[in-house]
């Protein structure tokens, strides 16, 4: 307790700038109170007496008099509001520009009111990987901070690839997406951490200035676990972003010939169908954290992203696939807009589905996601060029393999098709409220 105390006295240090304004709440606390004590016809013994008689003998104002009472008292109490609300506005001011000297008082209590309004959200768990998973979690922040990412960890290609292969690490790509998008200070951030070098370093060409970053602070701490929780604190992101496992891991396919293709690039390459998807560590174990979010989710959502290298990898991790059958919380897929080359190639809605349960369990999830609006006819043109089509809605034969089908418009184009994730985020808050 001792200590408690001694700590808050250093509010009164010199150059703190707040003792002026803790004098002058009370202050106005003891004007606001001669006020009313004024209009109840108290007299205060003393003080009251001999502000009655000075005011009398230099204004000729009589404060035994009831409407100069009213008068005078309303005064007081206004002029002693006025002096907290003061006092209080400066003392709140004093003390946050000291923490945030660039903020402006309205972004500061927008700052608060997020905090406080989001930290009361739904739990909601999103699991896959890519840049699907970026988009979920970013229209989801706007309606809950407490959002946990479960992202798929067999990236071997690019920038990740190379720290796996040369440092041994789990490769942190999506992991650094999903930070990007879970940040308040998104476009700053993007534009940070998806730096890539170029010539500027040598040895380094090629890396991201993210996943440089993740695998320092993995260095650093000695833990991949730890290196991904500290980033998510640096970069005061809503919510937190786990890996599906920690366990070095790389993707297996078999495929339809019954041939076996090892490593996320090399199966996304080959011309033949994937039958299954499973992992080079079929004993690999998810972090505890992870496999609590599921339990105690109102919402675990699936998706978007690629079925075969972004959902169902996640999916394999040992005990992800039986909490995701046993929790409680509402269950949602969520099915790509386009098919995938390489991967999905003339997938209607129910092929995304069945791939999934396929390589889980029919019982993964109860809603899903169906976008039914087709894009331009120029994009459509544009994507055929490099074997993409869009996914048939089919929204019948959803239902008859038992699932809830959500229908709607939820993609948003530019120059590419990709779910619009304030649309989304709103369709899965809807069913949460309806639920």
């Amino acid at each position: 307790m001792t200590p408690r105390i001694f700590g808050n006295l250093k509010w009164l240090y010199p150059g703190m700038r707040v003792k002026r304004w803790l004098l002058f709440i009370p202050i106005g606390v003891l004007l606001a109170m001669a006020g009313i004590l004024l209009l109840a016809n108290i007299s205060m013994l003393g003080i009251l007496e001999t502000a009655a008689t000075w005011t009398f003998l230099n204004f000729g104002i009589r404060l035994d008099d009831p409407a100069t009472q009213l008068i005078t008292g309303t005064i007081l109490i206004l002029l002693g509001g006025f002096c907290v609300t003061l006092a209080v506005n400066r003392l709140v001011g004093s003390i946050a520009e000291s923490i945030a000297p660039k903020q402006t008082k309205k972004e500061l209590v927008d700052v608060v009111y997020k905090q406080r309004f989001l930290s009361q959200g739904k739990r909601v768990v999103v699991i896959g990987g890519g840049t699907g998973l970026s988009t979920m979690l970013r229209g989801l922040k706007r309606y809950t901070s407490n959002i946990t990412a479960i992202v798929t960890v067999t990236d071997n290609g690019g920038s990740s690839g190379r720290l796996h292969e040369e440092m041994g690490m789990i490769p942190p790509g999506d992991i650094r997406n999903c930070i990007v998008a879970l940040s308040d200070s998104e476009d700053l951030m993007t534009d940070l951490l998806r730096y890539r070098f170029k010539d500027e370093i040598k040895g380094i060409e090629g890396h991201s200035f993210g996943n440089l970053l993740i695998a320092v602070m993995t260095k650093i701490s000695g833990d991949f676990e730890t290196a991904v929780r500290e980033a998510g604190k640096i970069l005061a992101i809503r919510g937190q972003v786990l890996p599906s496992t920690t366990e070095s891991v790389d993707l297996v396919a078999e495929m339809e010939d019954g041939s076996k293709i090892r490593g996320e690039t090399q199966i996304t390459e080959s011309p033949l169908k994937i039958k299954r998807i499973f992992l080079s560590n079929p004993d690999a174990e998810p972090l505890p954290e992870a496999l609590e979010a599921i339990k105690e989710a109102d919402c675990v959502i699936l998706g978007p992203g690629s079925v075969f290298t972004s959902i169902i990898p996640n999916l394999t991790v040992r005990g992800i696939t039986e909490a995701l059958e046993e929790t409680d919380a509402l269950t949602v897929y969520i099915c790509n807009v386009m098919t995938q080359r390489g991967e999905t190639d003339g997938f209607r809605a129910s092929d995304h589905i069945r791939a999934v349960t396929r390589n889980s369990s029919k019982d993964v999830f109860t809603h899903v996601l169906v976008n039914t609006t087709k894009p331009g006819e120029e994009l459509l043109k544009r994507y055929e060029k490099t074997g993409q089509q869009f996914v048939v809605p089919d929204v019948m034969r959803v239902r008859g393999m038992g699932y809830k089908p959500v229908t709607g418009s939820f993609i948003n184009e530019s120059n590419v098709v990709r779910h619009d994730c304030n649309r989304l985020a709103y369709t899965i808050f809807k069913l949460l409220q309806d639920r």
